[in-house]
């Protein structure tokens, strides 16, 4: 990966050879706090920050004085520009600032401030160092300091959880206001953003890991504003559907993540991995018939020596073993002996699980319909089968080989 060397300014909000930094104000009727954030952010950008920067203040489609306040704030300060809009959306303000803009870093920051802005050196040098390609400020990581009421943080910790779970993702805060980006992977990424809203930031996010960008992140001191006026069931809601809109299109493929590993050069550290759901998806129902053919064929084989419930255990026991194994290596892509062990307690608690369904199954039919035909044992069964095997599948995925 390339690096360029970055000229330093000659003194605090000097832009005449080019900003290195571009930090983007997203700003809605914010005619209140527009003038004290813009100003505390300029000084101490002027007063820290050792190269040439710009703020950018992206309006959308305020109907206050909001316009008129980041006028005067960029006749006032050197190195202030502004962005009109005519439709809001805070993803729809970022994507057009950032796509705009020529620095080589490019930021943004809620009009708040609600994040200490001593985070804000350590945000980008990871990016003006070359090292990583996103930066992103968080509230959960260790070693950050948070003041926010239970309800929000509450809100927050279940919504990165329902992230890791639904769609994989590895790092520890998609919302927080405070994140960077380099500009050369900006210009990859945002034409395959769709939200233009609050979910802008989790679908960037997401996409930069499964294209295996480093995404860094930094413990921030944040205090919740008081007088945030986001409407935290909406965006909710919003952000729901984001998740499942992205989810669909990461399991069907139509994202070019391959695309954008190569573009980026970063193919994954171990070769085969299976780039999204459906392959992997397609790879365990694959082992899943070999293993199905397997057990048949162990159980005729050990059946007249031992026995019917005895051929069936054993059967079940070596290709339960056996499934997990492949799965480990062919679906989920583990090498390696570290955590092979615990992997095969947890492929066949997930045997014993699959067991006592099936059991279950069985069970439920002979009190519903005790005398129940051959074919009615038969379809139960099916069915019970491909539960468990769904359920198998996404225990496997998001608790036996989960990564990171």
């Amino acid at each position: 990966m390339s690096t360029e060397t970055l000229p330093r300014a000659d003194g605090p909000g000097h832009r005449a050879i080019g900003a290195v930094l571009d930090v983007v104000i997203p700003v809605y009727n914010e005619e209140a706090d527009l003038g004290p954030c813009v100003r505390r952010l300029h000084r101490h950008l002027s007063e820290s920050f050792p190269y040439p920067f710009r703020i950018t203040v992206a309006d959308n489609a305020s109907t206050d004085a909001t316009p008129a306040v980041a006028a005067a704030l960029s006749v006032e300060l050197p190195g202030v520009e502004v962005l009109r809009m005519a439709e809001k959306g805070r993803g729809r303000a970022l994507k057009r600032a950032w796509s705009a803009s020529d620095a080589p870093v490019l930021a943004y920051m809620d009009v708040d401030l609600s994040t200490d802005l001593n985070a804000l050196l350590p945000l980008v040098a990871p990016l003006l160092s070359g090292h990583s390609d996103l930066s992103i400020g968080s509230r959960l990581a260790r070693g950050s300091r948070v003041v926010r009421g239970p309800k929000r943080e509450f809100i927050s910790r279940s919504y990165n959880r329902i992230l890791r779970a639904a769609l994989s993702a590895r790092f520890s805060d998609a919302q927080c206001g405070f994140k960077a980006i380099r500009r050369d992977v900006a210009e990859q990424l945002l034409p395959l953003v769709e939200d233009t809203g609050w979910f802008f930031d989790t679908e960037l996010l997401v996409l930069a890991q499964r294209a295996g960008l480093r995404i860094h992140e930094v413990p921030v001191d944040w205090i919740d504003d008081p007088d945030s006026r986001v409407d935290i069931v909406a965006t909710a809601l919003a952000d729901l559907r984001g998740i499942a809109r992205l989810g669909r299109a990461l399991f069907t493929g139509r994202l070019p993540l391959a695309a954008l590993r190569n573009r980026f050069g970063r193919a994954p550290l171990v070769e085969g991995v299976p780039a999204g759901m459906l392959p992997q998806l397609l790879r365990f129902g694959g082992i899943g018939i070999l293993s199905t053919v397997a057990f048949l064929a162990l159980f005729a084989l050990l059946r007249p020596a031992t026995g019917a419930q005895a051929a069936n255990f054993i059967a079940l026991l070596s290709t339960a073993v056996a499934n997990t194994a492949l799965n480990r290596r062919l679906t989920f892509a583990i090498r390696g002996a570290e955590g092979a062990v615990r992997h095969q307690v947890q492929g066949l608690l997930l045997f014993v699980l699959g067991w006592a369904l099936n059991a279950a199954a069985l069970a439920l039919l002979n009190v519903a319909a005790p005398g129940h035909s051959h074919w009615a044992e038969l379809s139960v069964l099916l069915l019970a089968n491909a539960v468990t095997t769904l359920l198998r599948f996404v225990l496997m995925r998001v608790w036996v080989f989960r990564r990171g």
